[in-house]
């Protein structure tokens, strides 16, 4: 596979990457120079955001507030 370098600095990644590595809009990469090489790689704090947002509280900006709000219904 091969990615041209456009006139600002960047790269589109084949689609076949992108959807192998589930690399969408966004995503957070970690840029390393190996010698010619360049490795890109999933940055563990995109990981992380993202396992937040599946378990975001809507409203709250902390498990422990959410803990709080319910307590006090009672």
């Amino acid at each position: 596979m091969e990615a041209t370098v456009a006139e600002r600095g960047q790269i589109t990644l084949p689609k076949a990457v992108r959807d192998a590595l589930g690399l969408t809009k966004g995503t957070q990469l970690k840029v390393e120079l190996d010698g010619s090489r360049i490795i890109l790689r999933k940055s563990v704090d995109d990981a992380i955001s993202r396992a937040r947002g599946k378990f975001a509280l809507d409203g709250f900006d902390s498990a422990d507030a959410a803990v709080r709000a319910v307590r006090d219904e009672d």
